[in-house]
């Protein structure tokens, strides 16, 4: 059984970490632009946290397709990106200080700590869902928590949980 956390940096029983910047715990090194290293049907779950955004929205949509070719049939992907929307409303609110409204500036655009720490596209729950849709994923459905990681799909501002949290399923055939 294979499980992959694209994107991740903590390690957790059971789960292989693929990263573009090694880690002590990164297993596969690697941009997500290119899975070729999975075989088709060759993973049991994905969970990608804070990923699809780093790339333009066409690739976002084939990185999309690909984590549907390398799941086995029935497979789960657990998706999360920043909820643009929500994300826009907490921007636009008159209580914020500068410091938390740049704050809110980075989770929309990335930090840019890093050349790969840049945010192309935003999401709402309506792109997401009709990316999953046209890219194989069936049973697709909104959660509060993949219940998993403590890592950015978890935060909250202002009491406002800031990430799109996706899960679907890879269609049969």
């Amino acid at each position: 059984m294979l499980r992959l956390n694209i994107g991740g940096t903590d390690p957790k029983d059971g789960w292989s970490i693929f990263n573009v910047v090694p880690g002590p715990h990164v297993d596969h090194v690697g941009d997500i632009l290119d899975l070729g290293r999975f075989a088709d049907a060759s993973v049991d779950e994905i969970y990608a946290s804070h990923v699809l955004e780093h790339v333009w929205l066409e690739q976002a949509k084939s990185v999309l397709r690909s984590f549907a070719r390398i799941l086995v049939p029935g497979g789960r992907l657990m998706v999360s990106v920043p909820d643009l929307p929500t994300l826009c409303r907490i921007y636009l609110d008159p209580r914020l200080s500068q410091s938390q409204s740049t704050q809110v500036m980075a989770m929309i655009y990335g930090a840019h700590l890093d050349a790969h720490d840049i945010h192309h596209v935003g999401f709402n729950e309506g792109l997401m869902s009709t990316a999953l849709a046209e890219a194989g994923f069936r049973r697709i459905r909104r959660v509060e928590d993949h219940g998993l990681f403590q890592d950015t799909s978890v935060l909250k501002v202002m009491g406002l949980p800031i990430s799109l949290n996706m899960q679907a399923q890879r269609s049969l055939v």
